[in-house]
């Protein structure tokens, strides 16, 4: 299944993690809709009641005073307004009972009012101020039920909205969980393949390893990157091809008509062919220095494009000592008028021999091209960090920043002139930078107080690398 385009998947992640966000403000609407709603009912039970309640004390009242005025007038105009007042009352009681369906007071109330209906026959002051004290004894107790009733329905109210506050935050800690997923796959579904290009890019750099497959599953954009890095893979690789191809046959074509001008070079120099003048003594000394030139450029070359063909390097065992010892044998003839100050703190490294050997010529080859005239040169190995590091300093002119950045590059020459005045190829550099990355290590110039320029070589010391 492959995705749409960049722009489709960011939008259809944009609404999906919107949906979850929709259904949680619809829900909140809900809810707030449940709370207003049961906040108007309460609020109408609470008003409703206490004015039931006041009805009823106020019908008490009256019925008690009609009651007294009987009591003393007994004419039948008070009976009737009495009689109207037991009436109000027991309406009052009624619809405050009907608010009130679980007390037990109505009921007691109620008898007191069958009491008092036979108020005409009651001919006692005393009973009826027992009645009437009653009937407000009652009374009293009906207002704690209203209190009551009033604290149960709150209390369920308040019961209902922790809850519902207690629905809200699970529901709201879902919804956007589930939003933040749906973000992070989303999100995901673009990273991906931009961490897979980011691989690509990485290989194509370090040159090591396979391309992995063309994704399937990706928005178009980036799929067609891929291709595109794909085929630039490729096309790096036939023009690795070419260069390999062209070091390897220039090199070789040039070995054949050097080795022509070098023989007869050597034949004019032993008058094979007659004797020379001083004149033409000279400019065969110039052909057989500018022959043994070439014959060293064209050496580097194939050792370069040797380098290149290694793969895999061999690591051993190697005794440092032994191989600067052999090294440094090998210069002796530029070495006359330098001292070389050697430091080995180890007995044993774990490289590869012809690599790190290759690294030892090149850096003392440009100490000894580079460095200042009659000043040391420093030598020196050492184990720091699980790393075998090592520096090679000389005096002289200090390598600007600008120019480090390029230094290691192929065919770059520094911009001042060698002590030789010969030419390099720009290889040397390059060339200690390729075999230190085989080794899985690195190169760099470093800052010492003891010299002007230090090249530091740093090859990790794994044995199972």
């Amino acid at each position: 299944m492959r995705l749409g385009s960049l722009r489709q998947l960011t939008l259809a992640s944009f609404v999906l993690a919107l949906v979850p966000l929709i259904a949680l403000l619809w829900q909140s609407q809900n809810d707030l809709a449940k709370v207003g709603k049961m906040t108007h009912v309460e609020t109408r039970y609470v008003v409703d009641v206490v004015g039931l309640m006041q009805q009823l004390d106020g019908a008490a009242i009256d019925l008690e005073r009609a009651l007294r005025q009987y009591a003393i007038i007994r004419n039948e105009t008070v009976a009737e307004l009495t009689d109207n007042a037991i009436i109000q009352f027991v309406e009052a009681l009624k619809e405050l009972c009907t608010s009130l369906p679980a007390s037990n007071t109505c009921d007691t109330i109620k008898k007191d009012i069958t009491q008092l209906k036979t108020f005409r026959n009651i001919d006692d002051t005393r009973v009826l101020n027992a009645y009437l004290n009653a009937m407000n004894k009652h009374v009293s107790l009906m207002r704690k039920d209203v209190d009551t009733a009033i604290q149960q329905r709150l209390e369920v109210q308040k019961n209902d909205l922790n809850a519902m506050q207690a629905k809200q935050a699970w529901s709201t800690a879902m919804l956007v969980s589930v939003s933040l997923l749906l973000i992070l796959l989303g999100s995901q579904l673009i990273v991906n393949p931009v961490k897979k290009l980011k691989q690509i890019i990485r290989i194509l750099a370090q040159e090591q390893g396979t391309l992995p497959p063309l994704s399937t599953q990706a928005p178009t954009e980036l799929i067609g990157v891929e291709k595109d890095l794909h085929w630039l893979a490729d096309r790096l690789q036939q023009l690795e091809h070419i260069r390999t191809a062209l070091l390897r046959h220039a090199a070789h074509e040039l070995k054949t008509p050097l080795a022509s001008i070098k023989e007869g070079c050597s034949l004019l120099s032993e008058n094979v062919v007659g004797h020379l003048n001083t004149q033409q003594t000279e400019v065969l000394a110039l052909l057989t220095s500018s022959t043994q030139r070439l014959n060293t450029l064209i050496e580097k070359l194939l050792d370069y494009n040797l380098l290149l063909q290694q793969a895999q390097p061999t690591f051993t065992e190697v005794n440092p000592s032994q191989m600067v010892k052999d090294c440094l044998e090998d210069y002796a003839l530029a070495l006359q008028e330098r001292e070389v100050t050697v430091d080995i703190r180890v007995s044993k490294i774990w490289v590869d021999e012809e690599l790190y050997r290759r690294i030892l010529d090149n850096l003392i080859s440009n100490a000894v091209a580079h460095g200042a005239v009659g000043r040391p040169i420093n030598l020196a190995i050492y184990e720091k960090d699980k790393h075998i590091t090592l520096d090679v300093a000389n005096r002289g002119k200090r390598i600007s920043p600008e120019t480090v950045t390029r230094l290691f590059e192929p065919f770059t020459r520094g911009d001042d002139p060698r002590n030789d005045n010969v030419i390099g190829t720009g290889l040397g550099l390059s060339i200690v930078s390729d075999c230190a990355k085989l080794m899985h290590g690195d190169v760099e110039v470093a800052e010492v107080d003891y010299a002007d320029v230090c090249f530091r070589v740093t090859i990790p010391q794994e044995e199972e690398q």
